[in-house]
């Protein structure tokens, strides 16, 4: 029996709005209705451990909403990451679940959508972050939706008796819940803008690519995560070590039967040594021939998805979260040139491209040459090739998040900027990353900005063209600047157009070049300086 929706001017009894699968309640904050742990899938265990995820049961009478649903199986952050990033746990299995905050919970408001999907290296995070309170959005005008899924050797294991990427899966039922649903709690499910950072943006860019995906969204922001897929022999590797270490087979099957916290222990040893800047194993989305059909960067640069709008950028400074805690920035100095030789092999690169960067750098560190090469590598060349997608009919937008954190050493790091684009720099979970005093006028311009592509598609600033404007947040008025990082990017263009060598024979080997990519695909450097540039020290992972 369908339940009527609470008149959006009444705060005086909580919001009830019914789903697909039943009615529930909700909880008006500040004037917001916000409705938290809705579930849009069944719980992933049991029988369907490692499966794709199917709808819910219904339920009868309302479903308290009040609270944040359970967070997905994922092991804690290392004591170093864990003092600067908050990743709340709610035990219970009906973890497939998520939230909405509106500010007018009835059909007919027609307001713009946004999906967050968080980052966390796709083993850890969730939906319940304080720092991704959606209160700001609604507050705006933008209904604002966040999502858990299945993270780790749940989500992304890769094994012959289950389909991959179910953690990936699990994001696209969420969506066409999105699509179902929202229009009962005042959103357009015509103007929906999934936004994520890092692993969550990775994961756009597999969505965006995918073809069962078509018409769930039209707008897309990629904060610092590129469209990519992993190798598949990787994150097999990744599961064969835990199964060695387990002494189980590698297969869906034998870990379904593994006690849930030894395979989080075993998962996160598996881990320890792996970074985004220095490699290592591990978990990734790979190309399943039907979710993901292909590369997905190769996909969207020749045509795919020309109609989603785009929003795309980074931090100044990514790989100072990743080498500063725990004092990795200053043992990387140290390595000197086993480093560089190692970023080499990492880069997959000759040469050139590390003198290149000294020249344009000359005052830099061995760290912060090392650092900005593999982000650049990494994650500005692709976002710049797909911003340079031939066959886009809507425009991109770009920009640099480049304002320092109060934190000594951290700099413009790596998720900084989320604090920002939420409006919620002034939560103590934000303080963690950003220090006291972050500025409130830096975030009101950010979240202004998101609210506004989201909105009618222009962030407000110059869309991408040849000139390559870059909107930059930092220090004082948001200002635009044209072709920052072209000095660099032309480093690597000129790399791949140089013949391939025989890659690194390496036992955890380097991300290969997508296919079509035209990135870079040498392998100079010796493996002993991959090797000692991993472990240099203790690399941890967060």
């Amino acid at each position: 029996m369908a339940v009527d929706a609470v008149d959006s001017v009444s705060a005086t009894k909580d919001p009830v709005v019914t789903t697909p699968y039943g009615a529930v309640r909700g909880r008006y904050e500040n004037g917001i209705a916000v409705f938290r742990g809705i579930p849009y899938a069944a719980p992933p265990f049991g029988p369907r451990r490692f499966r794709p995820p199917v709808p819910p049961e219904p339920w009868d009478g309302v479903r308290d909403a009040g609270a944040f649903g359970p967070t997905p199986p994922k092991p804690p952050y290392s004591e170093a990451f864990s003092r600067l990033l908050a990743d709340p746990v709610v035990p219970g299995d009906d973890c497939l679940n998520l939230n909405v905050w509106t500010p007018e919970p009835a059909p007919g408001a027609r307001l713009p959508v946004m999906v967050w999907i968080h980052g966390g290296a796709l083993t850890r995070g969730s939906s319940a972050v304080p720092v991704y309170d959606g209160h700001a959005f609604a507050r705006d005008g933008v209904v604002l939706v966040s999502i858990n899924y299945r993270l780790g050797v749940e989500g992304y294991g890769l094994f012959p008796d289950a389909p991959a990427n179910p953690g990936l899966r699990d994001q696209l039922a969420a969506l066409e819940w999105v699509r179902e649903s929202i229009a009962e709690f005042g959103g357009d499910p015509d103007r929906v803008t999934v936004f994520g950072e890092s692993a969550g943006a990775i994961s756009i860019g597999a969505l965006l690519a995918s073809p069962r995906a078509a018409g769930l969204f039209h707008r897309a922001v990629l904060q610092s995560g590129p469209p990519e897929a992993s190798d598949r022999d990787k994150v097999r590797r990744m599961v064969r070590r835990m199964a060695t270490r387990l002494k189980v087979p590698a297969t869906a099957e034998a870990f379904a039967a593994v006690d849930r916290e030894l395979l989080l222990r075993t998962q996160a040893e598996v881990g320890r040594l792996s970074s985004p800047v220095l490699g290592g194993p591990a978990f990734g989305i790979v190309v399943d021939g039907d979710l993901v059909p292909r590369d997905p960067l190769a996909a969207l640069v020749e045509g795919a998805a020309p109609d989603v709008g785009l929003l795309l950028g980074w931090t100044s400074e990514e790989y100072r979260l990743w080498l500063v805690p725990g004092g990795l920035h200053e043992r990387v100095d140290r390595l000197g040139p086993v480093a560089l030789a190692g970023a080499k092999a990492r880069c997959r690169c000759g040469h050139e491209v590390p003198r290149g960067y000294r020249a344009i750098h000359p005052d830099a560190g061995t760290a912060d040459l090392v650092g900005q090469m593999v982000t650049d590598r990494l994650l500005r060349v692709p976002l710049h090739r797909l911003a340079d997608a031939p066959n886009r009919r809507f425009p991109s937008y770009v920009y640099e998040f480049a304002w320092p954190s109060n934190v000594p050493g951290l700099g413009a790091c790596h998720a900084l900027e989320l604090g920002f684009v939420f409006d919620t720099a002034g939560v103590p979970e934000s303080a963690k990353l950003a220090g006291e005093g972050a500025p409130q006028e830096l975030a009101d311009a950010m979240h202004a900005a998101w609210v506004r592509f989201a909105a009618d598609g222009d962030p407000g600033w110059a869309a991408w063209d040849a000139s390559h404007p870059v909107r930059v947040f930092g220090a004082g008025a948001p200002h635009t600047v044209h072709g920052p990082r072209d000095r660099e990017l032309a480093l690597w263009n000129a790399e791949s157009t140089k013949p391939a060598d025989k890659p690194v024979d390496s036992s955890e080997p380097t991300p290969a070049a997508s296919p079509g990519s035209g990135s870079p695909t040498r392998g100079t450097a010796p493996l002993s300086a991959v090797l000692r540039f991993r472990r240099s020290g203790g690399a941890r992972r967060p």
